[in-house]
């Protein structure tokens, strides 16, 4: 059995690697990282330096030319403002799901990529491919593509379509991004490393959206942000 864990570089990802190393041994783990034009690519340097930490093989996919015509204030190129503030208030706000950091189906799309990769990267090994998405990424319907019902879909596309070889593993699908902080603290993740700010810069903003996830998901456990 061989492990593919889709690295961002944050919180989530990093703990799923954690995770994959424990259960199956660094040899036969392999990190990928995918950019897709993000603004913040200080995560990209994150994932690398957790692959690093665990001494896996990281890998690198470019897919920003597909996202080049959208105009999510994610993207580089975006001409929308970055909101400061909840995901909850964003939708309040909006008086829609549909906030402006979606990014057009990219978990659909990195899902599939990563599968066809991995397929052809242990072309002899069954793989456990792993995603870091919980419950609180739906942030009530804004990340429709974190949901249990599209990655149950996309999990079945994936079984299916690798003839039963690549299985979608995404172990916090049901539980709160707290929940995942108190796994990875209990396996000594390097969260000193990771990156989860959707802003620029060296320091995270303290607050976008996820910076304020990741705030209350330390506080829940007690413990201070060890990135901060």
């Amino acid at each position: 059995m061989k492990a593919v864990v889709l690295s961002s570089g944050g919180l989530d990802s990093t703990t799923c690697l954690a995770m994959a190393v424990k259960k199956l041994g660094a040899e036969n783990v392999s990190a990928l990282s995918i950019f897709y034009g993000q603004r913040h690519e200080r995560e990209l340097q994150s994932a690398r330096a957790v692959a690093k930490f665990y001494n896996v093989a990281h890998y690198e996919l470019d897919a920003a030319e597909i996202f080049k015509n959208s105009n999510s204030a994610l993207l580089n190129t975006s001409t929308e403002s970055l909101e400061k503030s909840s995901y909850a208030a964003q939708i309040q706000k909006n008086n829609s799901p549909r906030i402006a950091t979606y990014v057009p189906f990219r978990n659909g799309l990195m899902i599939s990529m990563a599968a066809s990769f991995a397929d052809g990267l242990y072309d002899d090994d069954s793989v456990e491919l792993y995603i870091g998405v919980h419950s609180d990424d739906v942030a009530g319907d804004a990340y429709a593509d974190c949901s249990a019902q599209f990655i149950a879909s996309m999990s079945a596309a994936v079984r299916i379509g690798t003839y039963e070889k690549i299985r979608l593993v995404a172990p916090f699908l049901c539980q709160k991004k707290s929940d995942v902080v108190k796994v990875g603290l209990e396996l000594n993740a390097p969260y000193h490393l990771t990156w989860s700010c959707y802003e620029r810069g060296d320091k995270p903003c303290g607050q976008c959206a996820t910076c304020i996830d990741r705030a209350k998901a330390f506080e829940l456990n007690g413990v201070k942000d060890p990135a901060l």
